[in-house]
């Protein structure tokens, strides 16, 4: 009896759109395009004569033979892949820089993607202000940064949009005629900036209690001690957004930019994976920037 012949590409797109539940978001991932992954999981399909995808206007989801076969074909492609790199044991250092606000829940899902797809990718990772690593960008000191977008620099990958706004913990209370309470990041922080001269514009008198890093500062809004201008997508669950009950000014959005000039076809599957990864926890508690 002739077994069928399992084609990589297309059980790897067969993963891909289970994890995504999405032809698109897959497609993203692979650096493909939303009708090539849909002609590899028909022929894949056909190969094993079951259906493994359920897909109507609404809804992705795995079939029934999809979901028994999920765990099987990982196992297929981890150890393809492990054949492939007993033949080429090189590793790479990957040096990514990522601004502090926009490090997020999306992170670990990063950097666990990329060591799945190439184990072999020493990965470095550095948290600071967007104007700091984009100088060590330019200086060479780091392959990829994903910042803000800034004025004078629009030649990056466009990730999509950051929305801000003012969050607090749900009993925290502002008391008329007093300074606003304000957990920020470090001075040189463009949201920290921004926030202030909103705030100013506006004839808001402010105090920093708190000035710390991304996760420091979440932590001390969640706390109660303050209130932080924090990206949307990025707000402790258990703070809420009180710009409109405190009458707290708009905060401009911004975009999430993926700088790198790197090439090589090692380094653009790192940089497709990193995108993809970021576009789909983008939608994550974001909202419409206020009126």
């Amino acid at each position: 009896m002739n077994r069928p012949l399992l084609d990589v590409d297309a059980v790897q797109a067969f993963l891909a759109i289970a994890e995504f539940r999405s032809f698109t978001k897959a497609a993203d991932a692979l650096g493909s395009t939303q009708g090539a992954i849909s002609v590899k999981l028909k022929r894949l399909e056909t190969r094993l004569g079951h259906k493994l995808i359920e897909r109507t206007p609404r809804l992705v989801r795995l079939s029934a033979q999809g979901a028994i076969f999920e765990n099987a074909a990982r196992e297929f492609v981890a150890a393809h892949d492990r054949a492939l790199a007993s033949l080429h044991t090189e590793r790479r250092h990957f040096r990514l820089g990522i601004a502090s606000h926009m490090a997020g829940p999306e992170t670990p899902t990063l950097l666990a993607r990329l060591h799945q797809r190439d184990p072999a990718l020493s990965i470095e990772v550095r948290l600071d202000n967007s104007h700091t690593l984009l100088d060590a960008f330019d200086n060479g000191d780091l392959e990829a940064v994903i910042v803000g977008q800034e004025d004078d620099r629009r030649d990056g990958e466009d990730l999509g949009p950051e929305h801000f706004s003012w969050f607090a913990a749900p009993g925290f209370e502002w008391r008329a005629g007093d300074p606003l309470r304000m957990a920020a990041l470090m001075p040189c922080c463009q949201v920290r900036n921004t926030a202030i001269q909103a705030l100013d514009r506006s004839d808001i008198a402010w105090n920093e209690v708190f000035v710390g890093g991304g996760y420091a500062v979440m932590a001390a809004v969640s706390a109660g001690l303050a209130v932080g201008a924090l990206a949307c997508r990025l707000a402790p669950a258990d703070t809420i957004d009180v710009g409109e009950r405190f009458a707290l000014p708009a905060l401009p959005s911004s975009r999430v930019m993926l700088h790198s000039t790197l090439t090589d076809s090692r380094s653009r599957d790192a940089l497709r994976t990193i995108a993809a990864a970021y576009r789909e926890h983008r939608s994550v508690r974001q909202v419409a920037p206020q009126a």
